[in-house]
């Protein structure tokens, strides 16, 4: 049997958007998922999630908002026996006060679900899912702040239907190095420091820095100084040697390959792109 080939992924940044309607043979695979954080609310139609190694779909209805966490299996389409799918879709880059509103009932490791269906809010989340795409599409110079302020309001209602939000979150320890390195993300943090911070060994404070937040503490903290950059390439003047520094990379040629990586083109030309 020949191994499936993997669906391209998005381009990098921290919110791709978008919403289709596909019919009866539509699917994506991603053996290893993204790095970022896939929410995705299904309109109309039914969807399935694939759960890996033989163990079947989920399938999702209308009403239905499920959210995989980065490196997750990316395996989902239109439900099998279904006419068609439709989803609202948004990759994104969660802020450091998100990560505490993501702790969702989860279905397997790393698929969370959380039914909307019925509830009170759903019109209101529905329409700002809705926003969230428009915004991102717009030709607004803050187009991208406004539609990562309407997909923080997404997550604050579901937070606040999370029948996991009271018992669950994250870890107290975890929570305060989150804290430290938003605090400090501009100094030459290391792991073992913040896990210091925190009270835990360095190998012990990764694997629980992981297993809660999806990422690794050191990618963690370079996305932080990456999403600074970003605000400070588009909101001022300050030469690229200087926000480079400003945010923790103590070589601007490091900055810059670290910040194409990250985002598809240089400091310089994604600070233009953004002036047209």
């Amino acid at each position: 049997m020949r191994p499936r080939s993997d669906t391209p992924s998005p381009p990098p940044g921290p919110l791709i958007t978008g919403h289709f309607s596909k019919g009866p043979r539509y699917a994506t695979y991603r053996e290893h998922g993204t790095r970022d954080w896939l929410l995705v609310y299904t309109l109309s139609g039914s969807g399935r999630f694939g759960l890996g190694r033989g163990a079947g779909d989920f399938v999702t209805r209308p009403g239905d908002l499920v959210l995989l966490k980065p490196g997750t299996l990316h395996d989902y389409g239109t439900a099998r026996g279904a006419a068609g799918w439709e989803p609202l879709w948004a990759h994104f880059i969660p802020k450091p006060e998100w990560l505490a509103w993501l702790q969702w009932p989860e279905v397997a490791p790393g698929l969370l679900h959380l039914k909307l269906a019925g509830h009170e809010l759903q019109p209101r989340l529905v329409r700002r899912f809705r926003d969230v795409i428009r915004l991102n599409r717009g030709s607004h110079r803050l187009r991208e702040a406004m539609a990562l302020n309407a997909l923080e309001e997404i997550l604050l209602g579901g937070e606040s239907i999370n029948p996991r939000s009271a018992p669950a979150g994250l870890d107290d320890r975890i929570r305060r190095s989150l804290d430290f390195i938003w605090e400090r993300f501009h100094e030459p943090l290391t792991v073992g420091a913040i896990a210091a911070h925190c009270g835990l060994s360095p190998s012990r404070f990764a694997h629980l820095f992981r297993a809660q937040t999806g990422e690794t503490p050191q990618r963690y903290l370079e996305l932080q100084r990456l999403n600074r950059a970003r605000q400070l390439l588009e909101f001022t003047q300050e030469p690229v040697a200087s926000i480079a520094r400003a945010v923790g990379f103590e070589n601007p040629f490091y900055f810059t390959l670290r910040f194409r990586r990250h985002s598809g083109a240089s400091p310089r030309a994604w600070r233009a792109a953004r002036k047209r």
